[in-house]
C-alpha cells in the first residue's frame, strides 16, 4: 500500500463508495441504520448540485479510502462563508495513516484561497473523542456552540 494520498472532487461515479461510508459512519458514530434509498437519493443529489456542497475523496493506490463533504454558511457578522464539514469519513484500514489530514488539507487551501471564506467549521458527536482530538491536533477548537434541531425526515 503506497502512503500517497491524493484528493479530488467526488464524481457520480463514486455514489455506492459514498454511500457505503455513509452508512458505516451513521452506524459507527451514532448506532443509525440509514434507509438506503434516502441515503443514495441525498448523496446522488448533493453529487449533482455543487452549489449547495461537494464531497472531496481521498484515493490511495487508485481507491477511495475516505471522504468529507463540505456545505456553505453565510455569515453576516463575518460578510463571508463558513465551510462546514460534515460526512467525514475514513476507511477503517487507513485511518491514523494521514487520510483526514490530507482532505483537510486540501480544503483549508482551497477555502484560503477563496477571499469570501471566513473559516472551516464542523460538528462532532460529543463522545467521539478521538475525532475531537484529531481536530485539535489540527488546529481547531470548540467554537463554544451547542447544535440543536428539529428533525422531520423520519415524518411529520
Amino acid at each position: 500500500m503506497s502512503d500517497e494520498v491524493r484528493i479530488r472532487r467526488a464524481e457520480l461515479s463514486d455514489l455506492e463508495t459514498i454511500v457505503a461510508f455513509n452508512a458505516a459512519l451513521a452506524e459507527g458514530t451514532e448506532n443509525q441504520i440509514l434507509d438506503h434509498a434516502t441515503l443514495t437519493e441525498g448523496v446522488r443529489f448533493a453529487l449533482q448540485n455543487e452549489a449547495i456542497c461537494y464531497y472531496f475523496v481521498a484515493e490511495r493506490d487508485g481507491v477511495v479510502v475516505g471522504q468529507c463533504m463540505v456545505t456553505f454558511e453565510w455569515t453576516d457578522w463575518r460578510n463571508g462563508w463558513l465551510w462546514w464539514f460534515q460526512s467525514v469519513y475514513v476507511h477503517a484500514d487507513h485511518r491514523r495513516t494521514g487520510v483526514f489530514r490530507s482532505l483537510y488539507d486540501h480544503v483549508e487551501a482551497e477555502a484560503k484561497s477563496s477571499p469570501d471564506v471566513r473559516g472551516l467549521r464542523l460538528y462532532v458527536e460529543q463522545n467521539n473523542t478521538t475525532a475531537m482530538e484529531t481536530y485539535r491536533i489540527l488546529g481547531m477548537v470548540p467554537s463554544g456552540h451547542v447544535v440543536y434541531e428539529c428533525d422531520w425526515s423520519s415524518g411529520r
